[in-house]
């Protein structure tokens, strides 16, 4: 693995991590400013109106990744990584779990600070649970 190839895959792992233990403001460390994912545009938004939405009352999650393919051509790079996400209800849900698998399919670019997540996919190809474990905090 080439130094671009490591540099992305640690960033997926730490975004991972970011989704994990709410840490919000960390994830602009991945994720560029204008970052398409999850059906919202611009990292703030995929942050409000994705992330905070899904996991803010959630309780404790893991998003497990696996198989990263990094493909880098000069400045601009995809990844193709395999995802299984667990998320654990929270207070009256706690007995009550949600997880999804699939792939994540993301685009960066190498800014000045280095690789920046620009757009994400997440094809789930499998979901088992009670989706009402997602909910805003």
């Amino acid at each position: 693995m080439d130094g671009d190839e490591a540099q992305i895959t640690a960033l997926l792992y730490r975004l991972a991590r970011c989704f994990d233990h709410r840490s919000w403001d960390e994830v602009g460390d991945v994720m560029d400013a204008d970052v398409h994912a999850y059906g919202c545009q611009g990292r703030d938004a995929v942050v409000a109106d994705s992330l905070r939405r899904h996991l803010g009352g959630c309780g404790p999650s893991q998003h497990l990744l696996g198989n990263p393919v990094v493909e880098v051509a000069g400045d601009r790079a995809t990844s193709l990584t395999y995802a299984r996400v667990f998320h654990q209800g929270a207070d009256e849900l706690a007995d009550r779990s949600f997880e999804c698998l699939g792939e994540y399919h993301d685009t960066w670019v190498r800014r000045a600070q280095g690789w920046r997540m620009v757009g994400r996919v997440f094809e789930v190809a499998v979901t088992l649970g009670d989706p009402a474990v997602l909910r805003p905090g």
